[in-house]
């Protein structure tokens, strides 16, 4: 890799042979699928492969690009049976590579971000078992006690839904594009979703961004590794169901919520309500009011969305932006469907 690159390959490759037994030379290799913190596929001499994450070269946020805090939240879960990857070490010099990383184990299997992909990687009947398997596995997650995995104090323990409701609307003003419309819908939806918020009955881990494609699936169609933490904090679970269930394209569906991104509407996968079932098998929620979290989901994403549409124009602009043109009209489109779930 270049002068610019974002892992000098000589001193993490040293750093890895003393603090995880790592044979030199180390080979390193971008691993695609994120706009945010970098993945890489790191193997070493031996044929020994790991997983390296470090921050983004820029825009780094602290709260959001935090490696001791991923670590940590990895080194909690890792042995209670979940299925995470297991965490090996933390380096929190930026003098190695120009910033915290860490290491974990690369888990082998199936990424699965198209249509395409699904078809070719699985049968109908193993793609039947994908939603129920993402969905128990989520249900694992949120039965996990907070303070006995030593997560008690990852984050605030009231107002979680108010708190991320004041972040993204904020976050939207200020990435408002001049010329690019917008009728206020985004706030008049934003609104209502505080002044409707659900009692929480739990207090959980919640990953932020949990989907098909932020997991590795086994060939089975279970999930061996949830991936991409950054997010991760504590609140109410039914946040993370409603995204689920937003992220969960059917094939009627007018749009989907990730741009280009619908592999659930293959063939053989399962509808939303088996979904939502097979969480609801799982735990003992009630989910009678999973409306309002998608309502949630759909408008975080349309306050996400307008974010990166944002910084594209102003020139930030790594990345495929070959869709970038879209973002405006799905940005309204996401925040049409969050208020027509609000409605029922």
């Amino acid at each position: 890799m270049g002068a610019e690159s974002p892992i000098n390959e000589a001193s993490v490759s040293q750093w890895m042979a003393k603090f995880v037994g790592a044979r030199e030379p180390v080979t390193f290799s971008l691993i695609a699928g994120g706009r945010s913190n970098l993945t890489f596929r790191a193997q070493d001499a031996a044929g020994t492969a790991y997983a390296l994450r470090r921050p983004p070269l820029s825009h780094v946020l602290p709260t959001a690009h935090d490696m001791s805090r991923e670590f940590r939240i990895l080194r909690a879960l890792s042995p209670r049976g979940l299925p995470v990857p297991r965490p090996l070490a933390l380096c929190e010099e930026p003098d190695v590579t120009g910033a915290p990383f860490y290491l974990m184990e690369f888990v082998d299997g199936v990424i699965v971000r198209t249509r395409e992909q699904a078809e070719a990687t699985f049968d109908e009947p193993t793609r039947a078992g994908i939603g129920p398997h993402l969905a128990q596995t989520l249900a694992d997650l949120h039965d996990v006690d907070v303070e006995e995995a030593g997560l008690g104090d990852l984050a605030r323990h009231d107002g979680y839904i108010e708190r991320q409701l004041r972040r993204w609307l904020s976050q939207y003003e200020q990435t408002r594009v001049p010329g690019d419309g917008g009728d206020g819908l985004v706030e008049a939806v934003g609104e209502r979703l505080t002044r409707t918020i659900p009692r929480a009955q739990r207090l959980s881990v919640v990953h932020g961004d949990y989907r098909l494609d932020n997991t590795v699936l086994a060939s089975d169609g279970s999930v061996r590794a949830i991936l991409d933490w950054e997010i991760c904090t504590l609140g109410d679970p039914l946040a993370d169901v409603g995204l689920l269930l937003d992220y969960w394209a059917e094939p009627e569906d007018p749009m989907v919520a990730l741009l280009g991104s619908a592999p659930t509407t293959a063939p053989g996968f399962s509808r939303r309500e088996d979904v939502l079932a097979a969480y609801g098998a799982g735990c003992d929620l009630d989910l009678s009011e999973v409306a309002y979290y998608r309502a949630f989901g759909y408008w975080k994403l349309a306050c996400i969305l307008q974010g990166v549409y944002a910084r594209y124009r102003a020139g930030a602009t790594a990345g495929d932006a070959g869709s970038v043109d879209e973002f405006p009209a799905h940005v309204r489109a996401l925040a049409t469907m969050a208020s027509e779930m609000l409605e029922g």
